[in-house]
């Protein structure tokens, strides 16, 4: 394996760590908010991994032009 296919751990791990500690603040805003810009945090933080799981899982797919052949 080539040194510019090797990844670090920082490399793989950013993103799923960054959508856990979205996740979290989303989850702790939810739960200690009563209305106001407790809620908008909670929805914002909430609906990001919910994004990237339909962007990666799905509509990546119909955008990505698919190789001839």
């Amino acid at each position: 394996m080539s040194q510019e296919h090797r990844l670090g751990a920082m490399a793989i791990w950013r993103w799923p760590l960054l959508l856990g500690v979205l996740t979290s603040i989303g989850l702790v805003a939810a739960l200690f908010s009563d209305g106001g810009w407790g809620d908008t945090v909670a929805n914002a933080c909430l609906a990001m991994p919910v994004v990237v799981a339909l962007w990666f899982g799905w509509l990546h797919r119909l955008v990505r032009p698919r190789p001839p052949g």
